[in-house]
């Protein structure tokens, strides 16, 4: 598992229902994605669970390589690119993922949680802490999905989870979730990624 991130932060004034209308039209196009275990279309929005900037910032958790390559080379990523320009797109390793309690239901929110990975930890200790706190939020009430991923280039570790209510059960930036494509949700590797 692969997971991938970029987002585009917008005017304190802009209409984000243009955002909404923008995923409505085309987030179809990576139901059926190669390579894609899912995208979620996320959205903050100034002043709503705490935001304090409108952002879109779709998440992504890829099952190869080849078709999150295919996506960002092979021209679908241009379509935004071309719209709000060219972002950073971080990009981590897979940890852990696991299937909520409430997995079969549709997805209102969802939360990422970054956090730096400490100098001097033991890092097998550190991610496999990671990983059960991945399993964890999977029980929790509400929760569709959980996964943590690692940026070894940052150290910086991320914590990323879908739920069915507007009160998430853990902290983090809240995004709205507008739409999830999850062509191969069901072959993203459960548990522990070692």
């Amino acid at each position: 598992m692969h997971a991938m991130q970029y987002e585009f932060t917008l005017p304190a004034d802009h209409d984000m229902d243009v955002i909404r209308s923008r995923v409505a039209r085309v987030g179809h196009l990576l139901d059926g994605w190669d390579g894609l275990g899912t995208k979620a279309y996320l959205l903050r929005e100034r002043g709503v669970h705490g935001s304090p900037v409108n952002q879109y910032g779709p998440f992504y958790l890829w099952n190869t390589m080849e078709g999150m390559n295919a996506f960002l080379w092979g021209g679908a990523f241009q379509g935004p690119v071309n719209d709000f320009g060219r972002p950073r797109v971080r990009q981590w390793t897979g940890l852990a993922y696991a299937e909520g309690g409430a997995a079969d239901s549709p997805a209102r929110l969802a939360v990422r949680r970054r956090q730096p990975v400490p100098d001097g930890v033991e890092l097998a200790a550190f991610m496999a802490d990671a990983a059960n706190e991945t399993e964890r939020l999977a029980t929790r009430d509400g929760a569709v999905l959980t996964a943590a991923a690692v940026d070894t280039h940052a150290w910086e570790l991320v914590h990323f989870s879908l739920w069915t209510h507007d009160t998430p059960k853990t902290e983090g930036d809240v995004y709205q979730v507008l739409h999830l494509s999850a062509p191969g949700r069901g072959a993203l590797p459960r548990g522990r990624q070692w």
